[in-house]
């Protein structure tokens, strides 16, 4: 155990995910390593569908420093018949683990995670639960959204504590589930010394970067109708790496190259969010939906030029800096954006983000991340007592 870290008695914790990829995956790991490094013995439990080279690399590199073992399981991202074999086998392990704290993270994990606690024999565990936006980036109203806050209201019953990344995040909690029991605290995600080192981009890094998930909700839609507006405006369209990987990738190329697009936009792949920012001399956040962005925290970080949207907790990221933020699905607007920043000087752009990267490193930091985290452990273990206490006794025969 470190000298700087002392705890009363170590936990053992065992942290319950879907796809061990984007910032979900970064928060568990960087939980992972700080409560190993505290001496608490830990576990995970995660998706084997997902993640590619990537992701494995860092399973394999945690697996020997993981006291409570690495299980992988077919999770898919909606219901599915494989859920039920999954939960029997993911539930053998909660038991055997003999776990203090079983920790959901996402819709997924958080179902795995609380709906153990409904079943008979279940391990004597606080549960804790971090959404992560999860079924909280469901457009509110519709079908899918009613179907998961109801089931939200559900396993709050074997919820002890729900830990919010972001503030925005347990105010939609509040909003469309509101029940009373679990305690709620928010603990915002924070980023390590090493990623305040700046990045400086390679001589010949594109005018624009995109670095997460390519899908639906993080709006390169948009991104690339502003692309196309700007070449139009401008009389060149600027070079943009898309870096990552997800499901609307043939989608994304498809419209690019239905807006002309294809020769000034790549698709490189996943790779390691440091290594990405060298690509790109602006990064672009184009979101319809967050929580508590990494790219962002860790963008700002490095003192990367950024433009990105007012959703989700991204306002609690830039702070005094929210004024910086336009509003999404918005083609116009972002063209504009970026056409302010091809034209900024280098001088203007250096005082933004080293003003910004101040502001994160201060506020956001994953040592406070972890030392919140444990603490809210400790506190879920006090109402998991009290509320096991008040339980009726089994009837024997």
């Amino acid at each position: 155990m470190s000298a700087r870290f002392v705890e009363a008695r170590p936990l053992r914790v065992l942290h319950v995910l879907r796809a061990p990829l984007g910032g979900l995956f970064r928060h568990v790991v960087d939980l992972t390593r700080g409560q190993i490094e505290r001496g608490h013995q830990v576990g995970l439990i995660t998706d084997a569908l997902t993640g590619g080279t990537q992701a494995e690399a860092i399973l394999e590199e945690l697996r020997p420093s993981l006291a409570l073992g690495l299980v992988r399981l077919p999770m898919r991202r909606n219901p599915h018949l494989s859920d039920f074999t999954n939960l029997s086998r993911a539930f053998a392990h909660m038991r055997a683990s003999r776990a203090d704290i079983i920790h959901g993270h996402g819709s997924k994990g958080g179902l795995y995670a609380r709906l153990s606690g409904f079943i008979p024999g279940a391990p004597d565990a606080a549960r804790a639960y971090t959404p992560h936006g999860g079924s909280f980036n469901y457009y509110p109203g519709s079908a899918l959204h009613r179907i998961y806050m109801v089931a939200e209201g559900l396993l709050a019953r074997r919820t002890d504590i729900l830990l919010f990344e972001s503030a925005y995040i347990g105010s939609c909690y509040e909003k469309y589930v509101g029940v009373d029991g679990p305690l709620k605290s928010v603990v915002l995600n924070g980023v390590g010394p090493a990623e305040a080192i700046p990045v400086d981009p390679v001589p010949d890094a594109a005018d624009f970067l995109y670095v997460g998930e390519l899908r639906a909700a993080k709006g390169i839609d948009t991104l690339l109708e502003a692309l196309a507006e700007v070449g139009r405006l401008r009389g060149a369209v600027p070079r943009t790496v898309l870096v990552g990987s997800g499901p609307d990738k043939d989608a994304l190329a498809a419209r690019a190259a239905t807006l002309n697009l294809t020769d000034f936009i790549s698709f490189p792949g996943p790779m390691p969010a440091r290594k990405a920012f060298t690509m790109g001399r602006t990064l672009v956040v184009p979101s319809r939906a967050e929580s508590l962005p990494y790219i962002v925290l860790e963008g700002a970080a490095a003192r990367l030029p950024m433009i990105a949207t007012n959703v989700g907790g991204i306002p609690e990221i830039f702070g005094p800096f929210a004024d910086r933020l336009f509003n999404c699905n918005d083609p116009q607007r972002l063209a504009t954006a970026m056409l302010n920043e091809l034209q900024s000087s280098e001088e203007d752009r250096r005082a933004r983000t080293n003003a910004l990267a101040e502001h994160v490193i201060q506020r956001f930091s994953i040592d406070n991340m972890v030392e919140a985290v444990l603490s809210g452990y400790r506190e879920a273990q006090d109402v998991h007592a009290q509320r096991m206490s008040r339980a009726p006794a089994p009837i024997s025969s």
